[in-house]
Formats: C-alpha cells, sequence, structure tokens
C-alpha cells in the first residue's frame, strides 16, 4: 500500500514559501523606506525563490492532475531540482549575509525567522526532488514518460 505524500507535501511547500515571501518582502521594504537604498540581493532572492516556488508549485500540482501529457518525468524532476537549488542558495546567501551584521529589532528577527523557514522549505523540496528521481531511475527502462500512453488517440480515429 503506497502512501500517496504529494499533495500535503506540495501544500507545505506552497504555505512556507508564501511565509517566506512574508517575512522577506517585509524586509525588503523595511530596507527601502530605512535606508533609502535597495534591499540586498539576499533578501531580494529569497523573494524570488517564493514567486518561483508558487508558480512551479502551479505545475507540479496541475501538471499530473489534468495535463497529463505535460508532466514528463523529467520536466518534474527539473522543476524539483531547480526549485530545491533555489531555496538552498537563498537561505545560505541570506544566513551568511545575516552572519556578520549587527542586527536587531523586528526586521532582523523576521529576516532570520525567512532563513529557517527557507532552510525547512530547501529540506522539503530536497525530499520530493528525492522521489522525483527515484521515480525517474525505476522507471527508466519502461518506456514510462509521466502519462498514460493508452489514453492518447490514434490518427485516423
Amino acid at each position: 500500500m503506497a502512501i500517496n505524500y504529494a499533495l500535503p507535501l506540495r501544500i507545505i511547500q506552497g504555505v512556507f514559501a508564501i511565509i517566506v515571501l512574508g517575512l522577506t518582502a517585509y524586509v525588503a521594504n523595511w530596507w527601502g523606506g530605512h535606508w533609502h537604498q535597495f534591499s540586498p540581493s539576499e533578501v531580494n532572492f529569497l523573494v524570488f525563490a517564493a514567486v518561483w516556488t508558487l508558480l512551479a508549485l502551479a505545475y507540479l500540482i496541475l501538471a499530473p492532475a489534468r495535463f497529463p501529457t505535460a508532466a514528463h518525468k523529467y520536466g518534474i524532476l527539473a522543476a524539483e531540482a531547480v526549485t530545491m537549488l533555489f531555496w538552498f542558495g537563498g537561505f545560505i546567501a541570506l544566513a551568511a549575509f545575516l552572519s556578520d551584521r549587527i542586527c536587531f529589532g523586528s526586521v532582523c528577527s523576521a529576516a532570520k525567522a525567512a532563513t529557517a523557514f527557507a532552510a525547512f522549505e530547501w529540506l522539503f523540496f530536497a525530499f520530493s526532488t528525492m522521489m522525483a528521481a527515484l521515480h525517474c531511475w525505476r522507471t527508466r527502462n519502461t518506456g514510462v514518460t509521466g502519462h498514460d500512453p493508452k489514453v492518447e488517440m490514434q490518427q485516423g480515429v
């Protein structure tokens, strides 16, 4: 009996992405208002990673359910792996940025919380990437591409 982990994991990934988006948007807004400069690129990259994740989750949830021909196993693996790498780079960059700064107040707490949530988001995507890679490995010689070829129509029908 297989456990279907995909949808609950996708929901958790979406919730964490929204949390990181809110926290990093707050930090970026504070930075621009307080220092009258552009916010640090480390913060901006996590804003990007969160928005990218929401778009990637739309593909990862909708493609297998509604558009099976668009849900190729290597396409899903690529979306998972790229998203995982974005989260890894983002949380490491922000943690390194915060480590050598004098940091206090609510904006500092928000940046540290964003770093922690981003690290957990990386772990969630590392797990789902591993599961996608295992699927690709197990079906490498079977001809399975991610959709059921029996559903395809033959020409002339």
